[in-house]
C-alpha cells in the first residue's frame, strides 16, 4: 500500500495503464507542457513523449471526435477536459457517436474510450463552472459513468474504465485531489465497475452518495452518531451500471434512507434510484425517501451564497431526523 493523494491516484491508473498496453494515450488541453491543469499528468509528457501525451487546442468536439474515431480503428484514448462542464461542447460526439457506434454497427465496432474530467462544485468557480453532469449523461444508453470517492477507487475504476471496450465517463472532483488515501501498489489492482461499497455500517438508516458527498455524507454520519443515530452510508462508486443489490440489501438493513449529491433535485440520477428501492425494496420502508442535492438554482458565484447552495452535513442530518421521524 502506498498514500497518495487522488490526483496521484488518477496519473498512477493512467501509467501503469499506459505502459500495460501501448495503445493507450492521453490528449486533452494542457495534458502535456504544462503537465494537466490540475498536474493529474505530471511528468507523463516526460515518460511517454508528445506521441502519447498530447496536447489538444481548446476544442472539445474536435479533440473528443477525433478520439472516438481512434477508438474505433484499435486505439485506446484517455481524453481529459479541463472540466466536465465544457464536454457540452462535444456533446454532439459523446450523444450521438460514442454512445451510439456499436449498437449501429450491430457490433462490429467498439469505442474503447474513457473521457475524464473533474465534476460537479469546486470552489467559486461561477454558475456556469459547476455543473454536476453526470446526470445528463447517464441518461444515455451506451454510456457507463463512474464517480469515485476515494483516492484507491480512483486508481482502481480508472484502470477498469480503460480496460473497457465501450466508453466510460470518469467523474472526478476538484475539491479531492489533494485527498490522500491508501491505493494498493499492485499494477492489477482493478475496482469492477456496478460495484458500491459500504463506507460506514449503520443500522438505523442508509444515507447512499456517490463523489465527494460521500466525505459530506460521513461528516453527517459523525454528527448524528452523538445524537445516538447510527447512520449506514453506501458510496455508490458506479452510476451507470447501478449496484441495484448493494441498495435493496442497505434499504433491508435499516429501513429507512436519504440520498445526498451534487446536482439539482429535478430530474437526475437521485430520481432513478429512488425508483430503483421503491420497486424493488417498497415493503422494507418505513419513511419515504428524501434528497439532499443543490438548491434548486444556478450556482451562485459568492462564497457564503455558494455554501448554503450546496450538500452540507446539516442538511443531511436535518433529512435524517425527518425520515427517524426525530425533526421538530
Amino acid at each position: 500500500m502506498s498514500v497518495m493523494r487522488y490526483r496521484e491516484a488518477v496519473r498512477a491508473a493512467m501509467i501503469e495503464e499506459m505502459e500495460r498496453d501501448e495503445r493507450v494515450y492521453l490528449i486533452g488541453e494542457e495534458v502535456g507542457a504544462y503537465q494537466g491543469a490540475y498536474k493529474v499528468s505530471e511528468g507523463m509528457l516526460e515518460r511517454f513523449g508528445p506521441k502519447r501525451v498530447i496536447d489538444a487546442p481548446i476544442t472539445e468536439s474536435g479533440f473528443t471526435g477525433i478520439s472516438i474515431g481512434a477508438a474505433m480503428v484499435g486505439l485506446r484514448p484517455i481524453v481529459e477536459y479541463m472540466t466536465w462542464n465544457f464536454s457540452a461542447v462535444a456533446f454532439d460526439q459523446i450523444l450521438n457517436n460514442a454512445a451510439k457506434i456499436r449498437q449501429m454497427s450491430g457490433g462490429q465496432l467498439h469505442v474503447p474510450i474513457v473521457l475524464r474530467a473533474p465534476n460537479g462544485s469546486a470552489r467559486q468557480v461561477g454558475s456556469q463552472h459547476s455543473h454536476a453532469m453526470e446526470h445528463f449523461y447517464a441518461h444515455v444508453p451506451g454510456l457507463k459513468v463512474l464517480a469515485p470517492a476515494t483516492p484507491a477507487d480512483a486508481k482502481g475504476l480508472l484502470k477498469a474504465a480503460i480496460r473497457d471496450d465501450d466508453p466510460v465517463l470518469f467523474m472526478e472532483s476538484e475539491t479531492l485531489y489533494n485527498m490522500k488515501g491508501e491505493v494498493p501498489d499492485d499494477p492489477d489492482f482493478v475496482v469492477p465497475m456496478g460495484q458500491a461499497r459500504v463506507a460506514r455500517e449503520g443500522k438505523d438508516v442508509s444515507i447512499i452518495a456517490y463523489g465527494r458527498p460521500v466525505h459530506v455524507a460521513l461528516e453527517a454520519a459523525a454528527q448524528l452518531e452523538k445524537e445516538g443515530i447510527d447512520a449506514e452510508v453506501v458510496d455508490l462508486r458506479s452510476l451507470r451500471p447501478l449496484d441495484e443489490q448493494a441498495l435493496v440489501r442497505t434499504v433491508q438493513k435499516t429501513h429507512r434512507a436519504v440520498l445526498t449529491y451534487e446536482g439539482w433535485p429535478y430530474g437526475g440520477v437521485g430520481g432513478e434510484i429512488v425508483d430503483r428501492i421503491q420497486r424493488l425494496a417498497f415493503d422494507e420502508l418505513d419513511a419515504p425517501i428524501l434528497r439532499v442535492t443543490f438548491r434548486d438554482v444556478p450556482m451562485p458565484y459568492n462564497a457564503k451564497l455558494e455554501q448554503y447552495v450546496l450538500p452540507q452535513p446539516d442538511r443531511i442530518a436535518d433529512a435524517v431526523r425527518e425520515v427517524l421521524y426525530r425533526k421538530g
